[in-house]
């Protein structure tokens, strides 16, 4: 009990006083405490300096080498593993080559990371992982790579966090892009952990990028999957997985388990992707707006489902592996997948496209409709589809070849309200210049978005496209005919540039040419036939549409007119419409307008579209004038190759032979060629119309481009002489080419051109004499002028002019004339009292623009009449036979003689000179002639 109130309590003694002190703070030390510090200074040694350690070594921003990096991707701090990654980044940037001599090393030690769950760090390992990757997939050894990465993604794909199974899923599809046999290596698991990771559909409920990573992934994979029958034969042979070195993982498969693991795990995995699509089902039905993801998923897993039909499809029908199971168990096997496609999926074609919907979601729907047709079209082998069904397939595939499932354009609410907004920015009082440039970026921005739109709807499109040829075989004839009608339409409206032109163009091979006896359409149904024909002639405006800007479109539009050329031989229908081809065809080759020529697109297309173009000549029943004159002239072309244009001559000539070309069109062609061929093209100066005689030796740069095209034109008269000697008997031959070669001589061409037909005309007279005396007459005129050119050549040479003739090689140039000579001494005759009248003043008047191509001087003349005089008697026997006409070499002395002592004809003393040597020269020879 408490005492009294008023009573004070008793002190009691303390014995200990109590102290307050802070929390943290040191004690003091005790008063009898011992001081155990030591003191010493630092001993420095160089040698064991870390900077010297590191001396040579590569290291990132930080110092550190790649050892120590390596060492920190296994810290347990995620901030020191993500700077480890990034300092290993930085060193592979700073030294490439480190990555190249470690990558085992790297892969080794990076592989422990692949199920780290920092995002950060994951994102910088797989870039690192990429590289490595890729530079150790660049040599031989690329499934030692493999086995060191798959064990630890197969084991981060069991992790209990979700974003990490979905970062080995990434893993995965990098290891299979740069090393696609290690797929079907692993096929079984990778498949399995696909199976599991979709079944747990939880995850992407709300967040469905981590569902599109999921099926991107197994997208890749089934895309490997063969669909044809060479991509199952080359998988059965594939040893890739036999190569594979064990020494780190011994418990990995010896070798790939093929397609017998394969189709019962696709057996499964089916039915997921369809439980999966049909959780997107009830907001398409709702006529909600979908978002991109969204779209992509649902693309994802319908592209995946047509990629495993069309495995089954091509293995049931194709494919030819000894491992894979029975006919009729794949068979049986593909009836329940159907019908699960049928009953869950298909039910739901066409996934309706309301007029609330935008461009982009049209163009989203028409994706998913397409990939929808195209697994109804596969299934269809193993079902009867429904009626109605099958009905709305094939509207749906006529109105995406008329573009009316996703018009280019739609009138709509937002597209009137743009119009009223560009209406009331035209009208506007200020600021007009600024929302001009606006309006055209925004302009600018939708034609860019239009075109991206159009090129998505084509890609979905082309794959519509084989399904066609067979399509058409078995409809009913009513959509046979609507079917024919819009394919025909997409043809000709899309443009020549895009892929769907050649999707159309490989297509349409199939209906017009039978395919490993698969006949798809009958020509002989009329209305095919109409078809088929409107196909035909599209071809060659085609090919002249697109020239040489696009020559591989041009060589499958060639292709396809060969093979079409090639069926006309046993089609009647065909070889009509085809012989019409080449009147289209003409502008291919060479155009004339208003006598100037435009080469068309087969000068400029590589060597194996020529070919493929000249093939297609030789099918055509008769070649017409007007086509061979269109190849004269792209012949001629400075740009044809020499090859080509002596590939275009040995077709024609097998034309020739079996009756496909006239006899009189044939030499024609061949007489154009040699009157028409310039050994100096492109060029307008003197030397184009008068050629120089080819050396043996280049004398400079320059002439270069002149002795080739030179020796074209010799190997031309070469070829073109063996085509007229195989044309039949010589001398009927000679009765048609020897008015046509004399009208083109008495043209004055150039010196080669004459030469190259007098060479012709030589070959057909080879036995006796058979010139008329019309053609007599007309190379008596010519020949003077011919030899005279080889004179004035010759005297270019001795000044050193570059492409001049040489000593040597006047015998090619004079040996046609003294064949002539020899078979005719009265020919002989003519052109000599021909030479002699060209001294005389009086037939200075006589002569013509062309005849005095090189100098009216008299004494020129002289002087050229003599150096010829000089080049025959360096041939024993034409000059034996001059010998015989010694009066009209008098003729010609006596002439000089008048000349040189003529007070009428006023010529200065050079000139004179020039005449006194000619005439000593003359008078060597003559004296020479004498002897004899």
């Amino acid at each position: 009990m408490a005492g009294p109130k008023g009573k004070k309590q008793q002190k009691r003694g303390v014995d200990f006083k109590k102290i307050k002190r802070k929390i943290g703070k040191k004690l003091p030390p005790a008063k009898n405490a011992t001081n155990t510090e030591i003191k010493s200074k630092a001993i420095i040694l160089p040698e064991q300096s870390v900077a010297s350690e590191k001396a040579g070594l590569a290291v990132n921003k930080r110092g550190l080498t790649l050892k120590e990096l390596l060492q920190q991707t296994s810290h347990y701090s995620s901030k020191v593993r993500k700077e480890a990654l990034l300092g290993i980044k930085d060193l592979f940037e700073k030294y490439p080559e480190e990555l190249r001599l470690h990558k085992y090393a790297v892969i080794e030690k990076l592989r422990e990371r692949i199920g780290d769950d920092d995002r950060v760090a994951q994102k910088t390992l797989h870039e690192l992982f990429k590289s490595a990757i890729d530079a150790g997939c660049q040599e031989d050894n690329q499934e030692l790579f493999v086995s060191l990465v798959m064990p630890y993604i197969f084991n981060a794909m069991t992790h209990l966090a979700i974003d990490v199974r979905l970062m080995a899923f990434k893993y995965l599809e990098l290891v299979i892009q740069y090393h696609p046999p290690s797929f079907f290596l692993y096929a079984e698991k990778i498949l399995q952990n696909f199976e599991d990771i979709l079944r747990r559909n939880q995850f992407y409920l709300e967040d469905k990028k981590k569902l599109e990573t999921a099926l991107a992934g197994l997208e890749h994979c089934f895309s490997l999957l063969p669909c044809n029958k060479r991509e199952v034969s080359s998988l059965e042979n594939n040893d890739a997985g036999q190569r594979i070195l064990h020494a780190f993982e011994p418990d990995l498969p010896a070798k790939s388990a093929g397609c017998s693991v394969i189709i019962p795990k696709l057996k499964d995995l089916v039915p997921v992707l369809v439980n999966c699509f049909q959780d997107f089902i009830p907001e398409v039905q709702m006529g909600s707006l979908l978002d991109k993801q969204s779209f992509d998923c649902m693309l994802s897993i319908l592209h995946s489902i047509n990629l495993a039909v069309k495995f089954f499809f091509y293995m049931t029908d194709e494919g030819k592996l000894e491992s894979r199971p029975s006919q009729e168990g794949l068979d049986v096997t593909m009836l329940t997948i159907s019908m699960t496609l049928l009953k869950k999926l298909l039910v739901l074609f066409p996934l309706n496209m309301t007029n609330q919907l935008s461009e982009k979601d049209d163009v989203e729907y028409f994706g998913l409709n397409t990939e929808l047709t195209e697994i109804f079209l596969y299934l269809s082998k193993w079902i009867c589809p429904p009626a109605i069904l099958l009905g709305k397939v094939l509207e749906f595939l006529e109105n995406s070849l008329l573009r009316k499932v996703c018009p280019d354009t739609r009138i709509g609410k937002a597209w009137e309200k743009r119009e009223k907004r560009e209406k009331r920015e035209k009208l506007g009082r200020s600021g007009r210049s600024g929302r001009s440039g606006r309006r055209e970026k925004r302009e600018k921005r939708e034609k860019q978005e239009k075109q991206k739109k159009q090129e998505k709807q084509e890609k979905h499109l082309i794959s519509l496209l084989p399904f066609v040829p067979k399509l058409v075989s078995q409809v009913p004839d009513d959509w046979k005919s609507r079917l024919l009608q819009a394919f025909t339409k997409a043809f000709k409206d899309c443009n020549h540039e895009c892929p769907l032109k050649l999707a159309c163009l490989s297509i349409m091979e199939e209906m017009l040419v039978p395919r490993q006896d698969v006949l798809y359409l009958d020509p002989s149904v009329p209305e095919i036939l109409d078809f088929q024909i409107a196909w035909i002639r599209e071809l060659p405006m085609l090919l002249i549409l697109m020239g040489d800007k696009n020559p591989s479109c041009s060589q499958v539009v060639l292709h396809l007119l060969l093979r079409v050329g090639q069926r006309s031989l046993m089609n009647s229908s065909f070889a009509w419409e085809y012989d019409n081809v080449q009147f289209s065809l003409q502008p291919f080759f060479s155009n004339q307008n208003d006598g100037n020529i435009s080469y068309g697109p087969f000068v400029k297309l590589p060597r194996d579209s020529q070919e493929l173009s000249l093939c297609c000549l030789f099918y055509f029943s008769h070649l017409d004038s007007l086509l061979l004159k269109s190849i004269a002239d792209c012949c001629l072309c400075p740009h044809l190759e020499h090859h080509v244009l002596f590939r275009i001559i040995e077709v024609l000539h097998s034309s020739y032979k079996s009756g496909h070309i006239q006899i009189a069109d044939h030499i024609s062609f061949l007489i154009t060629l040699l009157s028409s061929f310039s050994v100096f093209p492109g060029t307008s100066d003197k030397k184009e119309i008068y050629p120089v005689i080819e050396s043996d030796v280049n004398i400079s740069k320059e002439s270069d481009v002149i002795i080739l095209n030179r020796k074209a034109l010799k190997s031309l008269t070469r070829i073109v002489q063996s085509c007229l000697s195989e044309m039949g008997d010589n001398s009927l031959v000679f009765l048609m080419l020897e008015k046509v070669i004399l009208e083109q001589m008495l043209q004055i061409p150039p010196l080669d051109n004459v030469c190259a037909m007098l060479r012709m005309l030589i070959t057909l007279d080879s036995k006796a004499t058979i010139i008329s005396q019309q053609a007599f007459i007309s190379l008596g005129n010519i020949l003077p002028w011919y030899l005279i050119d080889i004179v004035h050549c010759t005297a270019e040479e001795d000044k050193k002019v570059s492409g001049s003739i040489c000593s040597s090689a006047c015998c090619y140039y004079l040996t046609p004339c003294f064949v002539l000579f020899d078979k005719s001494h009265e020919l002989l005759n003519v052109v000599l009292k021909t030479l002699r009248s060209w001294i005389t003043k009086s037939s200075l008047a006589c002569l013509t623009p062309d005849q005095t191509r090189y100098t009216t001087e008299i004494s020129s003349r002289v002087d050229a009449v003599v150096s010829l005089l000089q080049l025959m008697h360096k041939d024993d026997k034409i000059w034996q036979i001059i010998s015989s006409f010694k009066a009209e070499i008098d003729c010609i002395l006596e002439s000089i003689i008048v000349l040189q002592s003529s007070k009428e004809i006023s010529m200065t003393i050079e000139e004179r000179h020039m005449v006194q040597c000619a005439l000593g020269r003359l008078r060597t020879l003559h004296s020479g002639m004498q002897s004899v």
